[in-house]
């Protein structure tokens, strides 16, 4: 197990999803006492988000990973009022959390132009500050990527992720018939007929202990958060990861991965999810599947089967369970539908609340200024 964890350590570090980096605001510039001049204030350092940039890029193209402003003008007799330093954009990919060294969220980044101020320059000198400038900030920060897509493949080792992802979608990933194929994310798109596009991301196999980070389950498992929903994918016949390790049911997969998400943090529970039991297509896979069925209808009947600290305190509810054979085809245009009508049903609540908040402050707005006139307007006339 750990000439595994050490094989995929070493492959996954192609992928960079984290990078720390210095920052340093500019220096302010100095008054002029004589005259009461003020100096200019230094540059500040921000990370902006954009489309089509990576963290490899930046590592690449900035290799001592250093970013410091421009500092600000003295006062002088000819300008009384220095000039201000240049102010320095860090481009980043969209996806972006952005936190101080011992793990402070300064912000986030999930759209194009998204800006985050990471360090401030120092004032210039003036009176109030006996002519001196202040200090500028500086700091270490880390960028940390986190995918964003509208659904995260969630499952343990050779469950048939990638091969469902290319069964789904125009994704390439690479797969093969042992552990540990997937070694960073994948992303694909589902195109419908009325080109609608859905994204899901691939994520590579977690482990027993993930939320520990045994094997790399950090890496892997901060990825779900930026997922909107989940599909959880397990093998219909079960799955044994070494030699050494138990042999699990389809059944327990389901249990200690919902278990290893509510340890890693609780409110993922909160995300709606799918089920997929994947290779149908293996002898016995009905009765397996009606055996699956029978104990997500009543688990606390059979959790008996784990270990007590491996069932988890309240278990995952699926909107969809559905047989599939990435490898047959089988049951795939099914999921798609499921998928697409999951994300849809989502998507009209978020927009009936959306207004339903909108024609709430619309009111309250209207009802200030109708107080301050002496006014009354009835209900009904509000409209969204």
């Amino acid at each position: 197990m750990v000439y595994l964890s050490r094989i995929c350590l070493r492959k996954y570090g192609n992928f960079v999803d984290n990078l720390r980096l210095y920052v340093r605001g500019g220096s302010g510039g100095m008054g002029l006492p004589r005259l009461g001049g003020q100096g200019g204030k230094g540059g500040d350092v921000w990370v902006v988000a954009t489309n089509n940039m990576t963290l490899q890029r930046i590592k690449d193209k900035y290799p001592q990973k250093r970013f410091v402003a421009g500092v600000g003008a003295n006062s002088s007799i000819r300008a009384l009022k220095g000039e201000g330093g240049k102010n320095v954009e860090v481009l980043a990919p969209v996806g972006i959390t952005v936190t101080t060294d011992d793990g402070r969220k300064i912000g986030d980044l999930n759209a194009e132009g998204d800006r985050v101020l990471v360090a401030s320059g120092g004032s210039g000198g003036s009176f109030y500050s006996g002519f001196e400038p202040g200090k500028s900030q500086a700091k270490h920060i880390r960028l940390d990527l986190k995918l964003i897509a509208d659904l995260g493949l969630v499952g343990f080792p050779n469950a048939g992720k990638s091969s469902l992802l290319t069964a789904l979608s125009n994704a390439t990933p690479e797969i093969a018939s042992y552990a540990f194929t997937t070694l960073k994310p994948q992303i694909g798109k589902l195109i419908y007929p009325d080109y609608k596009q859905i994204s899901v991301a691939d994520l590579p196999g977690l482990i027993e202990g993930a939320h520990m980070n045994k094997g790399m389950g950090h890496k892997f498992l901060k990825h779900v958060e930026r997922t909107k929903q989940l599909l959880f994918v397990v093998d219909v016949c079960g799955f044994q990861l070494a030699s050494k390790t138990p042999f699990r049911s389809a059944f327990e997969a389901v249990q200690l991965l919902t278990k290893e998400l509510e340890l890693y943090k609780e409110e993922l529970m909160s995300k709606p999810a799918l089920l997929v039991v994947n290779k149908m297509d293996l002898p016995d896979a009905e009765d397996k599947l009606a055996e699956l069925k029978e104990q997500l209808q009543n688990p606390d009947k059979f959790c008996n089967l784990l270990p007590d600290d491996m069932i988890p305190k309240n278990y995952m509810t699926f909107r969809h369970v559905v047989p599939v054979s990435a490898l047959t085809g089988f049951g795939v245009s099914d999921l798609k539908s499921y998928i697409r009508q999951s994300l849809d049903e989502d998507a009209v609540t978020e927009n009936k609340t959306f207004h339903r908040e909108k024609l709430q402050a619309l009111r309250q707005q209207l009802g200030g200024v109708c107080e301050k006139q002496g006014q009354r307007i009835p209900r009904a006339s509000v409209r969204p």
